[in-house]
């Protein structure tokens, strides 16, 4: 199975997206991700499917698949391909055709005309056919009606009535042109002003989307291997190329420092403006700015495998994930659209047959109820609000890995740390060590196994330590939260790590222990700081009640020295990586609880956490189990994180009562005919568009 994604545009609320769910998933795919936000379409294909027809069937349906081969150059715009178009066309034909309201004030004789008001009409219902229209069809041919079916119903049946009215020359009375034309053009005016309000939801994540783009100089020897420097779009870059950047420059790719220091802001991953210093060997991550300073650089990760790269797909990808609370609006709005099809039939037939209105009357009743019914409210509530989340999130330096994990921070009222690496820096010195071999022999081989650890104790040591030439192992492994386990070639079997993993019968006292053929050679005693933001974190966490624990592997008297100092309610110590697994999965069935941690060790805990929560300076393998990543700035953005999700929730909760309070009140409205089809019209517009307004103040909401 391989992964595919797509660009489709042309999708307005969840609807259009469940429609190309549901053609994915007949055509055989599966994982199916379809984001209505910003048109991402994910999806496993067997390696043998044909992309072609996936793109020409989903073309069928009205929605435009993005050739991203053509890069910028994208095939030219057809007339009146948006909605701000749509509506700009159509509205000077219906502003005429309402001044017939006036015609007792002024002489509009020639407006009283039918045929008059028909020619003014059709360009208007010609258009809205062919974008409503043609919509509608094809979301009924695949099974799931839109919004789009309830405006082409409410305007073809004004309109089809006043023809009637006019080629029978039944009267004024009968004439409704005027509500045909209001009804679509409203409706395009609508569409355009929740494009405007949705694509607002989208800023955060178009800001990184823009930073990804630059010109890079890119250097390169002549023949006579003199340094050459050529303009190249970082796009074109790979990893190994060389590339010069100067004050004021956006690096274009992740690079590995080779010469020169300079200060960086980083502002794009982590939201503090403050430039950080960057020297020789330093890693510095595409998309930064140099504040000041000249820099060469070697790129180490170029296009889409870039950290910026992986932060917008995780968040395109975490928007296209469907929360709980999302699920209960999917399925009302897919049985929305024929149960406000029913409703405006019955409105019609009780309105004529019972309650003896005129059939003109009863009709606008009906059209009424059709065209201020919402479902995309009910669509876009959530979408809307996750968006805003996942982008202001993404900008100050926080990566969900989907809109659950958002969405499950209202629950935590606990929080597991593991302390090295997590609640210190994870950067340790030496400060003491003990040998009864020859002390560079000592810490030849000691360095010769810790270089291949990714712990954080192991590479403080291997920094130290460094030699040129390490030892050859016949096999060496790094066995989780215990140490490293080498095997020579003459069959000698050497232990770097823990007092139990060398099966040290003495003190425990010591960080690492060296034991050859299970025969203690020599400790490592390492040293390290508290993080800085600590303290103030776990007294955020006491002012919200949130109970927080220390889960470490340390020494007990090591980690309730620490857990003092900042005051952690609870300390568990001297726990193996199964330990640590059986002690959170037991706290998470007492209660929703949260884990942050760094190491391989702390992989399988934060995996079985309600929260899994990483920091980014963490192994591989810790930030893949984890639902949250916070990028930099060690633990200061926890708070935010967990603020974020509760109001992102509160969020989602105030949209989805609005969408179901303004269908549930305004329908019956509709129906006992206190709204004309044209009030009709804009109500339903602007009822997207207060959500999209609500949702987009998240962006300044205050939320720690």
């Amino acid at each position: 199975m391989e992964k595919v994604d797509l660009q489709v545009e042309g999708m307005t609320c969840s609807n259009c997206a469940l429609s190309v769910t549901k053609y994915l998933q007949k055509e055989g795919l599966e994982q199916v991700k379809v984001n209505p936000i910003d048109g991402a379409v994910s999806f496993m294909a067997d390696p043998n499917f044909s992309l072609s027809n996936i793109k020409k069937g989903i073309s069928t349906m009205g929605y435009t698949v993005v050739d991203e081969t053509l890069g910028t150059q994208q095939p030219s715009k057809k007339f009146l391909h948006n909605n701000k178009q749509r509506f700009l066309f159509t509205l000077p034909f219906t502003a005429i055709l309402l001044l017939h309201m006036f015609h007792g004030m002024v002489d509009l004789h020639w407006l009283m005309n039918p045929w008059v008001q028909l020619v003014l009409c059709l360009p208007v219902f010609i258009v809205g056919m062919y974008f409503f229209g043609r919509s509608a069809v094809k979301s009924l041919k695949n099974g799931v009606p839109n919004m789009d079916v309830l405006i082409t119903i409410g305007a073809l049946a004004a309109f089809i009535y006043s023809l009637t009215g006019a080629i029978l020359q039944l009267g004024n009375d009968y004439l409704f042109f005027e509500t045909t034309a209001t009804i679509i053009t409203l409706v395009f005016m609508g569409n355009y002003l929740e494009e405007r309000s949705v694509n607002a939801t989208q800023k955060a994540l178009k800001s990184l989307v823009k930073k990804q783009k630059v010109v890079a100089n890119m250097i390169a020897f002549d023949e006579n291997h003199e340094e050459q420097i050529f303009p190249i779009e970082n796009s074109q870059l790979k990893s190994g190329d060389l590339v010069l950047i100067k004050t004021g420059e956006q690096v274009p790719a992740d690079c590995k420092i080779l010469w020169g220091d300079a200060m960086v802001n980083e502002a794009i991953l982590t939201g503090e403006s403050e430039p950080l210093y960057k020297e020789k060997k330093d890693i510095i991550i595409g998309g930064s700015v140099l504040y000041s300073g000249i820099l060469k650089a070697q790129v180490t990760a170029a296009g889409k495998d870039t950290v910026l790269s992986s932060i917008i797909k995780m968040v395109q990808h975490a928007q296209a994930e469907k929360p709980p609370m999302q699920k209960l609006a999917d399925r009302i709005s897919a049985i929305f659209v024929p149960v406000v099809i029913g409703i405006a039939a019955l409105t019609f037939l009780l309105s004529y047959f019972v309650f003896n209105i005129q059939g003109s009357d009863a009709l606008m009743r009906s059209i009424a109820v059709l065209v201020i019914s919402c479902p995309c409210a009910m669509g876009l509530a959530t979408p809307a609000a996750i968006a805003v989340g996942l982008g202001r999130a993404a900008k100050k330096g926080i990566l969900f890995r989907n809109a659950t994990s958002l969405e499950n921070f209202k629950n935590i009222t606990q929080v597991v740390f593991d302390k090295t690496g997590t609640l210190t820096t994870g950067k340790f010195v030496i400060q003491n060590f003990h040998t009864t071999i020859e002390e560079e022999k000592f810490k030849h081989i000691v360095f010769s196994m810790e270089k291949y650890s990714s712990h954080p104790l192991a590479s403080a040591v291997a920094e130290v330590w460094k030699s040129k030439t390490p030892l050859r192992w016949k096999k060496i492994e790094e066995v989780k939260g215990k140490g490293m386990l080498a095997l020579d070639d003459k069959g000698n079997v050497y232990k770097l790590g823990s007092a139990s993993f060398t099966n040290d019968a003495g003190t425990k006292e010591h960080n690492i222990f060296l034991s050859v053929n299970d025969e203690i050679k020599g400790w490592i005693d390492l040293g390290d700081n508290i993080r800085s933001e600590a303290k103030e974190v776990i007294q955020w966490f006491r002012e919200k009640n949130i109970i927080t624990i220390m889960l470490t592997g340390d020494k007990q008297s090591k980690a309730e020295k620490v857990a003092a100092e900042l005051g952690i309610d609870q300390v568990i110590a001297e726990c193996s990586p199964e330990e640590k697994l059986k002690k959170v999965a037991e706290l998470n069935n007492l209660t929703p609880t949260a884990m942050v941690g760094d190491g391989i060790n702390d992989a399988p805990a934060l995996a079985k956490a309600t929260l899994g929560i990483s920091l980014s300076e963490a192994s591989q393998l810790a930030m893949q189990t984890a639902d949250v990543v916070l990028v930099n700035n060690g633990l200061q953005n926890l708070p935010t994180a967990m603020g974020l999700g509760k109001h992102t929730n509160i969020t989602i909760k105030q949209n989805l009562f609005w969408a179901f309070a303004y269908n549930i009140i305004a329908i019956p409205i509709a129906a006992f005919g206190f709204l004309t089809p044209a009030f009709a019209a804009l109500a339903m517009g602007l009822s997207d568009v207060v959500l999209g307004v609500n949702s987009v103040r998240l962006f300044v909401k205050k939320v720690i």
